[in-house]
C-alpha cells in the first residue's frame, strides 16, 4: 500500500533543501501523490512505474496485492481476454446496517474499486491454453464472499462447461460479507456444487492461492481445486493468526499459515511467482486437458 505521509515527508525533504527561488518554481503539487511506493518490508521507496512494470513485485520479493484488471491483463497471453459480465443480484436483501447503511458501503467501494463488486471474470488462453479465469478483487470490501461473489461463481464455471475449457480461480479475501448474513455463508454450498459441475464435465479447476486468503473463501471453493497454488508470502488459512494465538494461548511457528509453509504440509502444491504463473498454468491444463481428451 501506499504511505501518503512517508512520500509526502520525503518530497518535504528534499524541496527543503532547495533556495526560496527554486521552491517556488518546483512546488510539491507538482509530484503526483501516487509517484512511490513503500516497500513493506524494506522501507524502500519504490518508482510506481519500475513496481508496475514487475507487476507488482517489489526488489525484496514481496507480490504486492494486485485489482482485478491487472490480475487478468497479466495473466493471459498478450493481456488479452474476452470480459465476461458478472450477473446482477439482489443489493442489500437484509437492509442491513452496522452504523452505516450497507448500500452506502456498497456505492463508496464501487467507487474505490471501479467495479460493481469483487469478482471479475475473463476468457482467453495461457500460454496457448484456453481457459476461464475469475478473480477475487480484495480492494472491494477485502474480496468479502456475498451474493454477487457466488452468483460469478456459478457464472464462470458455467461458462467454462459451455466451452469445454478449465476455469482457474484466483482467491483473495477476509472471509464472508457480515452485511448479507447467511446469504453470504450460503455461497460456500453453491460454489461447490459449481465446482462439482466442472468435474462431472471433466474440465479441471485450478485455484491459486493469492494474499490474503482466510474465511469462508478457504473454507470452499479455495481448497477445493485440481491443483493449488499459491504466491509467495501469501496468508491462507480460516482464522488468521492473531485469533489462533488468542485461543489457544501458544506462539504459532515461525511463516504459520503462509504459502511456504503450507506447501511443507501438504495444502498447496507449488509456490510460484507472479511472473511464473501463466506460464506454469498453461503447463499444468494443458496436460489436465490432454488426459481428458484421451479419456473421451
Amino acid at each position: 500500500m501506499v504511505d501518503k505521509n512517508s512520500e509526502n515527508k520525503a518530497r518535504g525533504g528534499w524541496l527543503s533543501r532547495l533556495s526560496p527561488g527554486v521552491r517556488k518554481v518546483v512546488k510539491t503539487t507538482d509530484t503526483p501523490d501516487n509517484l512511490w511506493v513503500k516497500d513493506p518490508d524494506t522501507g524502500e521507496m519504490i518508482y510506481r512505474s519500475d513496481l508496475e512494470a514487475a507487476l507488482w513485485v517489489t526488489p525484496s520479493g514481496r507480490h504486492m496485492r494486485i485489482n482485478a484488471p491487472t490480475r487478468l491483463k497479466a495473466t493471459f497471453d498478450g493481456g488479452k481476454y474476452e470480459a465476461i459480465a458478472t450477473p446482477d443480484v439482489p443489493e442489500d436483501p437484509l437492509n442491513f446496517s452496522d452504523g452505516k447503511p450497507y448500500k452506502e458501503r456498497l456505492a463508496a467501494a464501487r467507487k474505490a474499486a471501479g467495479r460493481p463488486d469483487t469478482m471479475a471474470i475473463g476468457y482467453g488462453t495461457l500460454d496457448g491454453t484456453p481457459a476461464v479465469v475469475i478473480v477475487q478483487d480484495f480492494t472491494f470490501m477485502g474480496g468479502s464472499l456475498g451474493m454477487a461473489a457466488g452468483e460469478a461463481f456459478i457464472t464462470a464455471a458455467q461458462e467454462a462447461v459451455k466451452r469445454g475449457v478449465p476455469l482457474v480461480c484466483f482467491t483473495a479475501a477476509g472471509g464472508a460479507r457480515m452485511q448479507e448474513g447467511a446469504l453470504s455463508l450460503m455461497q460456500m454450498a453453491r460454489t461447490t456444487l459449481a465446482i462439482q459441475d466442472l468435474k462431472a464435465n471433466q474440465l479441471p479447476y485450478a485455484v491459486v492461492l493469492t494474499d490474503p486468503t482466510t474465511g469462508g473463501v478457504t473454507a470452499s471453493y479455495a481448497m477445493l481445486g485440481d491443483v493449488h497454488l499459491a504466491e509467495p508470502g501469501a496468508l491462507i488459512g480460516f482464522a488468521g493468526p492473531r485469533v489462533i494465538e488468542t485461543t489457544i494461548r501458544e506462539k504459532l511457528p515461525p511463516g504459520f499459515q503462509r504459502a511456504e509453509y503450507l506447501k511443507e504440509k501438504g495444502m498447496v502444491d507449488k509456490v510460484v511467482t507472479r511472473h511464473d504463473l501463466p506460464e506454469t498454468l498453461g503447463r499444468i491444463l494443458s496436460i489436465l486437458m490432454d488426459g481428458k481428451r484421451k479419456a473421451a
